[in-house]
């Protein structure tokens, strides 16, 4: 008697594994596939594209590096953290309040300079401020009093005045003089740290208001305050 009964015999392991990349190759098609078909059917949104890169081109302004300072500084990254971050919020506040605001980080981490023309914050021959500027320094007021532990943040207001003949500063309170302390006494009363406020004053520029930002550690607003010690008093 024969057996005509047909035998199978079990799959090899070579056979399993051929069957394991079939099925693996499929899905990556399958997958890739489904992406493609999702670029095919999305659409550009250019009104939310030129938002997005205006935002990168201000967050990412020009850096200039000041090589005419032959003051040598280091630091350890930890204490230039506090200094990027408070540097980018600045940076960050301007682009979305002014826009005509020009930025410029000349030392990262340590001081950076925003040049805003003059008839954007105050009225035309008037010391009171745009309304478009209280939101502003309320925002500066809540970033200078996030300072860390060790580090400093300072923000000097400086106006453009016409010297004297003789090369001095006029005694007169001057329509940029009075600005100045306006804007002093505003950011006083929103309740800026005292230290770190301060008027600056240069010759010229009347049409244009430079705000410089400064990150110092301890050691180096200890310096500062001795060398302000040291100097002569201005004679009476």
């Amino acid at each position: 008697m024969y057996d005509n009964a047909l035998t199978v015999s079990p799959p090899t392991e070579e056979r399993q594994n051929s069957s394991n990349v079939a099925l693996f190759l499929s899905l990556f098609l399958l997958v890739l596939a489904f992406f493609i078909l999702l670029v095919a059917i999305s659409t550009v949104e250019d009104v939310k594209s030129g938002a997005v890169m205006d935002s990168l081109s201000s967050t990412f302004s020009k850096t200039r590096l000041d090589v005419t300072d032959p003051t040598d500084y280091s630091a350890m990254d930890g204490d230039l953290l506090p200094g990027h971050q408070f540097q980018e919020q600045i940076t960050t506040l301007f682009a979305t309040t002014l826009q005509v605001a020009k930025v410029e980080i000349v030392r990262p981490g340590r001081f950076m300079q925003v040049s805003v023309p003059t008839e954007t914050m105050f009225a035309n021959d008037d010391v009171r401020l745009r309304p478009v500027v209280i939101p502003l320094f309320d925002r500066i007021v809540a970033t200078l009093s996030g300072q860390s532990p060790g580090v400093h943040f300072e923000m000097e207001f400086v106006v453009g005045v016409n010297y004297t003949q003789d090369g001095e500063l006029p005694i007169d309170q001057s329509l940029a003089m009075l600005r100045a302390s306006g804007v002093v006494e505003e950011l006083t009363a929103r309740g800026v740290p005292p230290n770190a406020i301060s008027i600056g004053l240069r010759e010229g520029g009347l049409d244009t208001v430079t705000i410089n930002f400064y990150v110092r550690d301890d050691d180096e607003l200890r310096l500062l305050y001795l060398a302000r010690d040291a100097q002569p008093a201005p004679p009476k």
